[in-house]
């Protein structure tokens, strides 16, 4: 088990350096940067396209699976708070990637990624719902989410490293919160989160690499 999961996690990396260092991104030249044969490939994703939605799915996506895996009480308001700074995180460290999908929409066609998201965070918004703590309905606070989350990423991406305002993305985190759920306004973010210390990492890291 363990060996499969490393493979799923060297394909998942080698698509996105791929994808962020442009150009066409074939079956063979993922297989080849990851160390797997095609059918690996094929085993985890079924197809090249599902991989490469599957890098750009990651930040809410993963997060959300693996937190409720890992424990059975967790405060699920807090599960979206951590899986925005995640998604948020994985946007500004594979830029290229995730502009590949959110940044290239069609007027009227909806991103089977991001629907894939969405049903994850719907997922993840019913034990607040059943608890009784959201303002809207879980449709419309997955929809202001991730309105909000992959805006903030763009914005950020499209900004020089060294200028990052990773505080937008905090504000605007807690100003969705609060306009859905009973999270308070005048509430500060839970002492800046690991996730927002992950953030600041991604970004020193960029800027010292620049």
């Amino acid at each position: 088990v363990a060996s499969m999961e490393k493979a799923l996690d060297r394909l998942l990396l080698a698509a996105a350096e791929l994808l962020e260092a442009g150009g066409t991104v074939s079956t063979r030249a993922v297989c080849e940067r990851a160390g797997v044969q095609a059918p690996t490939l094929y085993h985890h994703f079924g197809s090249k396209q599902a991989l490469l939605d599957a890098v750009v799915s990651h930040g809410f996506k993963e997060f959300l699976r693996s937190r409720r895996a890992s424990s059975d009480g967790n405060d699920p308001l807090e599960d979206v708070r951590a899986g925005w700074d995640s998604h948020v995180a994985f946007g500004l460290e594979f830029p290229g990637a995730y502009a590949h999908i959110y940044g290239n929409v069609k007027p009227g066609v909806p991103c089977g990624v991001t629907e894939d998201v969405r049903a994850h965070l719907l997922e993840a918004l019913q034990p607040a719902a059943i608890q009784g703590r959201l303002l809207v309905s879980p449709a419309e606070a997955a929809t202001r989410i991730l309105a909000a989350c992959s805006g903030v990423t763009l914005t950020l991406i499209q900004q020089p490293p060294a200028e990052w305002d990773l505080g937008l993305s905090e504000r605007m985190r807690e100003g969705v919160l609060a306009s859905i759920s009973d999270v308070p306004r005048e509430t500060p973010p839970l002492n800046a989160p690991a996730t927002r210390q992950a953030l600041e990492s991604v970004a020193a890291a960029i800027y010292e690499a620049g």
